[in-house]
């Protein structure tokens, strides 16, 4: 079975009116060249790294613009469209980073909560730690729809391969990955990771990204790309503003892969020893 897809690339700003109208643009657009599939990139509402700001705008998921945007442009267009993430306000006083699925009836199938924080320093300087603001996850999930079993990641779960195995191993046939990559960490990295977790699970990925310069200051790196479960990439885009991916996805390709490599069935149980080293220069006994 093929199927259309696209990954949508924005570059948000920091108010959610807008980015939903670019949103709205973007997504209409994909689906005028078929897609029956698209996908938005991480924090589509809005980038906003400044904490008062973000509080500004923050709304309840029964609230959200974006929610509700995305809900209404599914059942018009007739797609399934994955909000790739957006902060929604949780009853703790904490900030979810929060993806959301929606059915060709516009009807909610699930939504995913970006499980592992990026909490990191960067040798340019740059510091973010997003356990201040956001609760993680504690939840994988994998949607079974018409077309293919869909598993969720957001950006910087791509660095813990575990999750996509899971998912895998769970049925799922494309993973999604929508992110806001920096720009130093995505010329370094993230083409790389993506193929690897491919190859690795024998999936489809999708990643919609943020692109550029956003108006809090940030640079995202961009490079919307689809990549089939061999490793290959089959459609991308540059690494500035808006754009968008479309594919032909191929679901059987991914049965294919894992008979070449069935590396998901071979994995066996196995226990780490540490070896002590003595004072001599031997191996302790």
């Amino acid at each position: 079975m093929s199927v259309k897809i696209a990954a949508v690339q924005m570059c948000s700003g920091i108010d959610p009116e807008v980015n939903a109208q670019s949103m709205e643009r973007l997504v209409r657009e994909a689906a005028a060249q078929g897609a029956i599939y698209v996908q938005t990139p991480e924090m589509t509402g809005a980038v906003q790294k400044d904490r008062a700001g973000l509080k500004a705008i923050l709304r309840a998921e029964g609230d959200d613009l974006i929610v509700r945007k995305a809900a209404e442009l599914a059942g018009e267009l007739g797609i399934h469209l994955h909000v790739g993430s957006t902060a929604i306000a949780l009853s703790d006083g904490k900030v979810a980073n929060r993806g959301f699925l929606f059915a060709p009836d516009g009807q909610r199938i699930c939504s995913y909560d970006k499980i592992h924080m990026f909490d990191v320093d960067l040798d340019n300087g740059e510091s973010w730690r997003e356990s201040a603001v956001y609760s993680p996850g504690n939840v994988a999930k994998v949607a079974d729809l018409p077309f293919a079993k869909l598993g969720f990641a957001i950006c910087y779960d791509v660095r813990f391969p575990e999750l996509f195995k899971a998912e895998a191993q769970a049925g799922a046939q494309i993973i999604s990955v929508p992110a806001a990559f920096t720009r130093q960490t995505g010329e370094a990295h993230w083409e790389t990771l993506l193929r690897a977790r491919a190859i690795e699970n024998g999936v489809y990925i999708i990643a919609a990204a943020q692109a550029g310069v956003h108006q809090d200051g940030r640079e995202t790196f961009g490079h919307s790309l689809v990549i089939d479960p061999w490793g290959r990439v089959v459609a991308s885009t540059g690494g500035t503003g808006e754009a968008i991916v479309i594919a032909e996805a191929d679901i059987g390709a991914v049965k294919a892969a894992r008979d070449r490599i069935p590396n998901l069935r071979n994995g066996r149980a196995f226990s780490v020893e540490e070896i002590a080293q003595t004072a001599t220069g031997g191996v302790a006994a």
